[in-house]
């Protein structure tokens, strides 16, 4: 009868292990954080987003330049010299919207440029994590970056470290 329940207890225990689940974390942001052409593709990517801003600040200065001028000389214009003046202001005011929406508009240029620079490192981390997630038997690696939900957890859980040197990266601990 002993040994009976000590088997019932030993099957229950094994079959409880087996099914447990294994986790970890890691944080996308420490990793990126820590590579190199991340950096620089973030750099480039906030170069060519202040250049094209201040080109679209320059497009909205003349177009106010253009309409004060309109305004203060709106008295001694005809009809037909008003008209061309704020067709001409209006069409100005649509080439700057247009410009700006194929700079940074959701299929603007901003875009296409940074899918192409983080987009690549991006799909190497997610590999790298499917790899360890794999390797290791995690059932779930959770991301600790940004917007997570995860309240709690405890650092020797932590796998971005691993998914660094994985991607042939160290960190950079300061």
């Amino acid at each position: 009868m002993k040994k009976s329940i000590v088997l019932l207890v030993a099957i229950v225990f094994v079959a409880i292990t087996a099914t447990a689940q294994r986790f970890a974390f890691v944080d996308t942001d420490y990793i990126l954080e820590n590579i190199p052409e991340y950096k620089a593709a973030q750099k480039e990517l906030d170069d060519l987003s202040v250049r094209w801003q201040n080109q679209i600040e320059a497009k909205y200065a003349e177009i106010d330049r253009l309409y004060k001028a309109y305004q203060a000389e709106q008295i001694l214009l005809t009809e037909d010299m008003k008209r061309k003046r704020e067709d001409e202001i209006i069409q100005k005011e649509k080439e700057a919207k247009d410009y700006q929406k194929s700079r940074f508009g959701v299929d603007g240029e901003l875009f296409t440029k940074r899918k192409e620079l983080v987009e690549p490192i991006q799909n190497d981390i997610y590999n790298a994590v499917k790899e360890l997630a794999t390797t290791s038997n995690y059932a779930v690696i959770f991301d600790k970056a940004s917007q997570s939900n995860i309240l709690f957890a405890d650092s020797k859980y932590n796998k971005s470290d691993q998914i660094l040197k994985k991607l042939g990266y160290s960190a950079g601990k300061e």
